[in-house]
């Protein structure tokens, strides 16, 4: 009789103990890949260099984009992302849309929130290149995060010399 207690303590210990254990107040989301995320920003370039000169933002003109975009996650660390993102440029007191910015690109997690981008560039100005981003998450919400970004935008052709852009981006992701 003794043993079938012991076996009877034994089991109902067993089954009950996981019941015990603590859970966190907030569980991390678990996400099933592939899976779609959506985003929405602001960039601001700031400087750029090439051949003929040095061009800062804010000096004789400023240019604002809204980067727009879904990536779409293959598993955890490395994704495919498209973007579109068009240019509005104020100068002299006259606003206009300068630019329109086809922007596909790879994803590749970093950890601790941060993302490497690399993106193709395709724009309507008739420049093309390539756009390495280092982008990190700085406060994630429940169905939400904001982030930061740095682009350094590499431009050719269009009869223009080779340029590189030093930006800053911020935005939500949803």
């Amino acid at each position: 009789m003794r043993n079938y207690f012991t076996g009877l303590l034994l089991i109902l210990l067993s089954v009950s103990l996981p019941s015990i254990a603590q859970t966190p107040s907030i569980q991390a989301p678990v996400h099933i890949y592939p899976r779609m995320a959506g985003y929405v920003g602001i960039i601001h370039p700031i400087v750029t260099f090439d051949s003929d000169a040095t061009h800062t933002n804010f000096k004789h003109s400023y240019t604002v984009g809204m980067p727009t975009g879904i990536n779409i996650w293959k598993s955890p660390k490395v994704g495919f992302s498209f973007e579109a993102v068009p240019f509005v440029r104020t100068e002299d007191g006259v606003s206009k849309m300068s630019n329109f910015l086809f922007h596909p690109g790879i994803l590749a997690a970093l950890g601790k929130g941060y993302t490497f981008v690399g993106r193709a560039a395709f724009e309507t100005s008739g420049r093309f290149g390539f756009t390495p981003i280092l982008n990190k998450v700085v406060k994630r919400n429940k169905h939400s995060n904001y982030f930061v970004a740095v682009p350094l935008p590499v431009r050719f052709g269009n009869d223009k010399p080779a340029s590189f852009t030093a930006a800053f981006q911020f935005g939500l992701g949803f």
